[in-house]
């Protein structure tokens, strides 16, 4: 996702009190950071934020941690939410480094409409692929659980090819969340898609470790 700078981009991004800067200096440390051991559930590509922030303030009980690659998108995203939560940090970062940031602290990963990479060439750069999914299993801290959402059915039939030959499990698999009584947060995307009639695909998947 690029997008042009935003206008005081660069104010957004240092008078906003949530954003974690050096996030390598938290590694281990993220209970202390939230003051509590309340169970830490990572968002990755963020976007400007809808799903995270309206996820936290619905749930005190979790801490929530969203991160985004683009400087321009979180931005946004800080624009759009400049109301600290107790319970949410965010953090500019690209996800192949997120080994770096967490050790086996994160309970829940949530993949929503991440960028499909729909040519065979590029499929090694999708978030559910076998370069990504190692990298799930340093920072989880239990059993590693992934809830994806997405429009696009390449990626999502790659997504369940994929976690399956890793050793997932699938809880829930879903081809129209919209018309399914799961409970539901939407995102910036998946309200745009809903108005256009596309259909939402979502699924639960833990790795099974017997």
């Amino acid at each position: 996702m690029r997008l042009r700078n935003l206008k005081l981009q660069d104010t957004y991004i240092n008078s906003c009190n949530y954003l974690i800067d050096e996030p390598e200096k938290y590694k281990g440390l993220w209970q202390k950071e939230f003051n509590n051991n309340k169970p830490i559930r990572l968002e990755i590509g963020m976007g400007k934020g809808d799903f995270i922030y309206n996820m936290a303030k619905k749930s005190p009980d979790i801490n929530f941690i969203g991160i985004e690659k683009y400087s321009g998108v979180i931005a946004r995203a800080i624009k759009k939410y400049p109301e600290k939560l107790d319970n949410l940090r965010i953090i500019n970062m690209d996800a192949l480094n997120l080994e770096n940031v967490f050790d086996k602290e994160i309970d829940v990963i949530y993949l929503n409409f991440s960028d499909p990479w729909p040519k065979k060439r590029q499929a090694k750069r999708r978030l559910t692929s076998e370069l990504f999914l190692p990298i799930y299993d340093k920072i989880c801290k239990n059993v590693p659980t992934i809830i994806m959402k997405t429009d696009n059915l390449i990626l999502f039939a790659s997504s369940l090819v994929s976690l399956s030959n890793y050793g997932y499990k699938f809880i829930d698999v879903n081809l129209d969340l919209t018309n399914s009584d799961i409970e539901n947060v939407i995102t910036e995307y998946e309200s745009k898609f809903i108005k256009q009639g596309i259909k939402i695909n979502y699924l639960v998947a833990k790795k099974d470790t017997d």
